[in-house]
């Protein structure tokens, strides 16, 4: 006998275990709170970590604020509309890594999908619904924690669309990924399987409501500093990122609709020598700590030099993958010492 799907209800309310609640009402943290936990895990990349600080406080105070606490009667009723991001970076330059640091802080699930494996509904591939799904397995099954959690939809720019040419073939991974990609952002009530698979007919699902969900999108977007050096001529490098606008988004391939849920835009550095230097030692989970704690859980210790630091920081910087260099570096050259140290030695 096949089973019913369920049908959307108007509320949707958790029918799973809680959630242990994230900062709530006048509790939520501030920008400077939200930046100050970036600055001891994250190296560089000031403005899109002050950016960010400013967005994410913004969304949440949004969601728990009190409206009791403003006077103003012209501002009763007021509804604040949900500003959705987009980091625009190379690889390896720190997208991911400030978003799981910033969902540790706030304590609320964080989900990251990746855009090239969606599709459009009926070809072969992943729904954007199974962003949601995978957002409400973070939260612990706990519908109500997903409602205010984050997505984070990584290789965004691999979605544009290739209106300039006529296509002779469907556009099953770009623009008709957006239009799905904007129906969640837009907020509203989505069936979600339960399941494991894609969406099916006939598979139990249950709804979730996109209202207060954070989207945040990402990508390197590698032509798209040509188009910006059109309309800039006379800045260069990565001071052009810092100055994207709307239309130039539009040309790259990204639908107006979309570019206008996603107000907040900012460009993340490519990482230097020192960037990755100061990787390898100063934040709280450095690479260089995290090595030396693993190499005294197997009896022995290590130390790296400076100088040490600077050549694996130099040969990471040959490997153009930013900061995912550092650790097929540190995992060649360790090979052979852990292998065959000696339990209670030093090595350096």
């Amino acid at each position: 006998m096949k089973k019913k799907p369920t049908t959307l209800k108007p509320k949707v309310a958790s029918r799973r275990r809680p959630r242990q609640p994230a900062e709530r009402a006048t509790s939520f943290p501030s920008p400077q709170t939200l930046k100050a936990h970036l600055d001891t895990i994250v190296v560089g990349q000031e403005r899109a970590k002050r950016t960010l600080a400013v967005a994410v406080a913004n969304h949440y105070a949004r969601i728990d604020g009190n409206d009791r606490r403003i006077a103003d009667p012209d501002l009763a009723g007021v509804t604040i509309e949900k500003a959705n991001i987009l980091l625009i970076g190379p690889t390896g330059c720190g997208k991911t890594h400030i978003l799981k640091a910033l969902a540790e802080k706030l304590n609320i699930p964080l989900s990251i999908g990746d855009a090239t494996s969606l599709t459009e509904a009926g070809y072969v591939g992943q729904d954007v619904e199974t962003l949601l799904r995978d957002l409400i397995r973070a939260a612990d099954d706990d519908i109500e924690a997903a409602q205010r959690g984050i997505i984070f939809i990584d290789e965004f720019d691999k979605l544009r669309g290739t209106s300039e040419n006529v296509r002779t073939t469907r556009d099953v991974g770009g623009q008709g990924v957006q239009q799905a990609i904007l129906k969640m952002i837009e907020g509203s009530i989505v069936n979600v399987p339960t399941g494991g698979g894609r969406l099916h007919p006939h598979e139990e699902t249950e709804a979730i409501d996109t209202t207060n969900i954070l989207i945040i999108c990402g990508g390197a977007f590698v032509d798209l500093e040509e188009i910006v050096a059109e309309r800039l001529p006379h800045r260069k490098g990565s001071e052009l990122m810092q100055h994207v606008m709307p239309r130039d988004l539009t040309r790259f391939g990204i639908i107006p609709e979309l570019v206008g849920r996603l107000p907040v835009v900012t460009a993340l550095n490519p990482l230097s020598l020192p960037d990755l230097e100061a990787i390898l030692t100063e934040p709280k989970n450095a690479l260089a700590k995290q090595y030396r704690k693993q190499c005294l859980l197997l009896g022995f210790d290590v130390e790296f030099t400076s100088c040490s630091i600077k050549t694996i920081a130099s040969a990471a910087m040959k490997m153009e993958t930013g900061a995912r260099g550092l650790r097929s570096v540190i995992e060649a050259v360790m090979l052979d010492v852990q292998f065959a140290a000696n339990p209670g030695r030093r090595y350096v």
